[in-house]
């Protein structure tokens, strides 16, 4: 016997269960299919627990600069197990939060691996046998997992994809970090800070190659200054297994050089979970591993639709989120608007923090804008000093004719917070006089945010 719903979601990350929720609130009757956890990735693998993890290392980081502030702090030094267990612990309770929303909002929740036979149809092989579902309403949110490049694939001993990073079974002594995206650069600092013999490889010119270069380059000198060894314009070509070590064969600018590491973590990207769901046969088209979707998350089959990471970049949590609410209104009957991926921060919660929105300088400029950009450092700020935190920047481009906030870059403590008062801004269209006029309050961080802006017209206090 079918059971019928309004609406059911393939995935219970950020993304679906949140589609879950709004669906419900609506008055929807909704099920949601989970092969694995509650919260998905993001909140049993990836955002929360690597954001415990590092946290760890702040701290660490942090007591080791307790002369600075006063204090003493003798025998400094850390419980692996114990740090893995904290995060794991985190992740857990999360979980368990997410499995009481669903409750709460009374949305079906069946466990196990959903596949659909055909339209409006979904099957779901669970423990106790086959469920089959029907709806006219599908929304695919069953995200992504790491990308393995032939050669380099992970074996969970020397090389370890984020998953094995989460729950090391030892500290790394020379460790390898393949890609410099957020993934790579945040395992990469929480393993240099813990005293790891750090070193990343990252194709591209730059690291963090989403971000603005200015941005980027400025973190880049302070990940050396602690320590870590970076190497741009570079290729891992093989690795070589051997008794507790692994020989990296590394090219750059055409030579190969070979070094040994005793842990090698692969960050080269994502692909989709695509396989297995039915999507060709039901005319759902994918490129690349990512389902092609129009800006409300529709397919082009009527009736199914693809959020978060399998709908492609931005891959980020609160995108996926957003996309879920978007088209949980859609599907009640709702005209929201749709996703601007512009407008959704990305950040990096290295040490130091990177965060951004919009468009970078080299960005605007190619799309033909007349700019204006301001910058502000952390040093010329009361309330960074007084934190310990002076190295970091503040950048904002603008529109010269316009005064529209076209893109906002940060480094520096704290930024992945401050971030979202340019998210806002732009959200709400804001010009540069709107900022000027704005009084932000003394002494936070956010001053500098405010002082970017006046730098961009030539009117900055305090710098």
């Amino acid at each position: 016997m079918s059971k019928s719903f309004d609406m059911i979601v393939i995935g219970a990350g950020p993304g679906g269960y949140v589609a879950a929720i709004r669906g419900a609130q609506l008055g929807l009757n909704v099920a949601i299919i989970e092969r694995e956890h509650l919260g998905g990735i993001c909140l049993n693998w990836g955002c929360i627990p690597t954001k415990a993890m590092l946290r760890t290392s702040e701290v660490f980081h942090l007591m080791h600069r307790a002369k600075e502030f006063g204090l003493k702090a003798e025998g400094i030094g850390y419980d692996l197990d114990a740090v893995v267990k904290r995060s794991r612990g985190i992740a857990k309770q999360l979980n368990s939060g997410v499995g009481h929303l669903l409750k709460k909002n009374k949305v079906s929740v069946f466990m196990g691996t959903a596949t659909i036979p055909g339209k409006g149809k979904v099957q779901v092989k669970t423990d106790k046998g086959m469920e089959d579902l029907i709806s006219k309403n599908i929304i695919i949110a069953t995200g992504a997992r790491a990308r393995e490049l032939p050669g380099l694939e992970a074996d969970g001993d020397l090389v370890w994809t984020y998953k094995h990073a989460l729950v090391p079974d030892r500290m790394p002594k020379k460790l390898l970090v393949i890609g410099s995206g957020a993934i790579g650069i945040e395992f990469a600092s929480f393993y240099n800070t813990l005293g790891a013999d750090t070193t990343v490889v990252e194709v591209m010119d730059r690291i963090l190659p989403v971000e603005d270069g200015e941005i980027s380059d400025f973190a880049k000198k302070q990940f050396e200054k602690q320590g870590m060894k970076i190497r741009e314009k570079a290729m891992v070509k093989q690795l070589d297994r051997g008794k507790g070590k692994v020989t990296a064969h590394i090219e750059v600018g055409g030579k190969i050089t070979k070094e040994e590491f005793d842990t090698v973590i692969s960050a080269v990207g994502i692909v989709g979970n695509t396989e297995g769901l039915g999507l060709e046969a039901l005319g759902v088209k994918v490129d690349r591993t990512h389902v092609v979707t129009d800006p409300h998350c529709r397919t082009g089959v009527d009736g199914v639709y693809a959020i978060g990471d399998i709908a492609g970049a931005p891959w980020l949590a609160h995108k996926a989120s957003h996309e879920g609410v978007m088209v949980s209104e859609l599907i009640a009957g709702g005209h929201p608007h749709a996703v601007e991926p512009d407008s959704i921060a990305g950040c990096t919660y290295s040490q130091p923090q990177v965060a951004s929105v919009g468009l970078t300088e080299a960005q605007a400029q190619d799309k033909g804008y007349e700019i204006k950009v301001g910058r502000f450092p952390f040093i010329g700020n009361g309330k960074a000093i007084a934190l310990g935190e002076p190295e970091g920047m503040i950048k904002t481009v603008f529109d010269a004719k316009t005064g529209a906030l076209l893109g906002a870059h940060m480094v520096g403590a704290e930024v992945t917070e401050l971030i979202q008062g340019y998210v806002v801004g732009r959200q709400l269209e804001t010009t540069e006089e709107d900022l000027m006029q704005t009084v932000f309050p003394h002494p936070t961080l956010s001053e500098m945010m405010h002082e970017s802006v006046l730098d961009a017209w030539g009117r900055a206090i305090h710098f």
